[in-house]
């Protein structure tokens, strides 16, 4: 998947998930997604790269670190809670996607239950670790 593409394709899911916002506070160059005003993607160009900045979960985060070598640590995010993913090789659809929602629903778990949009344990769970 080419870079344009993965920003296509992230900011597509993200614009699906229930409460989702898209705000442009660092300028025009930065996409930021919030769920009730918490980040939980960021798209911008690392030097002319397109990448999507995520939340994982911290042993998720340095597992996929070691599986694909287009996922590494968050940019100017903490590192042990954010990634940043690439457009590459083995960088398709349905991982965009399964990242994306995984980020949402961890800062989702993080809301007080009465401003969650959904119920994180169970909103479109992640299939990937079962594979």
């Amino acid at each position: 998947m080419n870079g344009t593409t993965l920003h296509r394709t992230a900011a597509d899911c993200a614009e699906e998930l229930p409460g989702a916002q898209l705000e442009h506070p660092f300028g025009d160059d930065w996409e930021v997604f919030k769920v009730r005003g918490k980040v939980f993607m960021l798209m911008t160009e690392v030097p002319g790269r397109p990448v999507v900045i995520l939340k994982a979960d911290p042993g998720e985060a340095h597992a996929l670190q070691e599986q694909y070598s287009h996922i590494t640590p968050g940019y100017h995010m903490n590192k042990k809670h954010w990634i940043t993913l690439e457009g590459g090789d083995g960088v398709d659809k349905e991982l965009v996607k399964e990242l994306v929602t995984d980020s949402y629903r961890l800062v989702v778990a993080h809301l007080p239950k009465a401003e969650q949009p959904v119920d994180p344990h169970t909103y479109r769970t992640s299939t990937r670790a079962a594979q």
